[in-house]
């Protein structure tokens, strides 16, 4: 359904985008990763036809967005960085002012403009202007606007930015309701997002694609994948660093480091959970303990070339 082709994107001396290739078919929500700056939005402003490529193309449903755009754009829904609108229209006006545009008129605009409204929960603040919303009403308008034609293609730049809890949820529910009939992307710098709706996640990092994978491969990638850091009151001494990496489950002990005071970190073999073992270990050769289990977090991704999210479950 969709089809990137050594999509390459230069600013002068700067290469924003280096030969980047995938394919996304009907059905799956790629989560598409990477730190500020790696590419991500500049890589759908090209495959959405906003923005030229140096090189390379897309091909959305058949038709190729360079050669073919009009075509092509009838079936991407695109929700841009920063979700723009006209500030002073109001959602009603917006979404009619979108429909209009995708060739839609009369009762038939106003069922597609009911759909979506209803979908993304944004009734209540229809004829209110849009810079008076707060930013996650503002970035479900513009959700709205995405999926108002109903495309085969949707490419959302960060569609949960700005939500609280409970509309992230919600948002989460459309996308993984919508999963079966089209292509999905998403974009994010957090795997706890695309552990909650993709089916298989890209790490793009400096414009380069770095891993391709479902959610789980890519965390397991991680040298941080369920290590724990372990807290010792008083610090740890050459003792008890011997007693965890005796442990069947431990690859490694290092000291670790930072603000969180006196400690180690305990690395498992093979990414396997090892916080059952050193829980379990004498009491008395580790006193005042607390462990902290680790997934890989952004940071420690971006280092080792993956991403990630951290999980804390705390143990006295």
């Amino acid at each position: 359904m969709l089809e990137i082709r050594h999509l390459v994107k230069s600013f002068g001396p700067l290469i924003a985008v280096d030969d980047v290739s995938f394919t996304v078919p009907q059905g799956e929500v790629l989560g598409f990763l990477g730190p500020n700056g790696a590419g991500k939005s500049t890589t759908m402003k090209m495959i959405t036809g906003f923005l030229a490529p140096t090189a390379g193309t897309a091909i959305i449903c058949g038709y190729d967005i360079a050669t073919q755009p009009i075509a092509a754009k009838r079936h991407i829904g695109y929700l841009p960085e920063g979700a723009p609108a006209y500030p002073d229209m109001t959602p009603a006006d917006f979404l009619d002012f979108i429909a209009h545009i995708r060739g839609f008129s009369g009762d038939e605009a106003m069922r597609h403009i009911g759909r979506v409204v209803e979908m993304i929960r944004i009734a209540e603040v229809m004829h209110q202007p849009i810079d008076t919303l707060s930013k996650g009403f503002r970035r479900r308008v513009g959700v709205a606007q995405a999926l108002l034609h109903d495309p085969d293609v949707l490419i959302l730049d960060e569609p949960t930015d700005g939500l609280d809890p409970n509309q992230k949820y919600e948002m989460r529910t459309v996308i993984t309701a919508m999963r079966p009939n089209k292509a999905i992307i998403i974009s994010t710098h957090l795997l706890e997002e695309v552990e909650a709706v993709c089916s298989r996640a890209i790490i793009i990092a400096h414009g380069r694609i770095l891993a391709d994978g479902t959610p789980a491969e890519l965390a397991q990638r991680s040298h941080h994948h369920n290590a724990v850091r372990l807290g010792i009151a008083g610090g740890a001494d050459a003792n008890v660093r011997a007693e965890l990496a005796a442990l069947p489950g431990v690859a490694a002990v290092e000291p670790a480091g930072g603000a969180a005071g006196d400690g180690l970190i305990v690395f498992p073999r093979g990414g396997h959970p090892v916080v059952g073992e050193i829980a379990d270990l004498d009491p008395a050769s580790l006193p005042h303990r607390s462990l902290l289990e680790h997934r890989a977090s952004s940071e420690q991704h971006e280092r080792e070339e993956n991403f990630g999210a951290k999980r804390n479950c705390q143990i006295i």
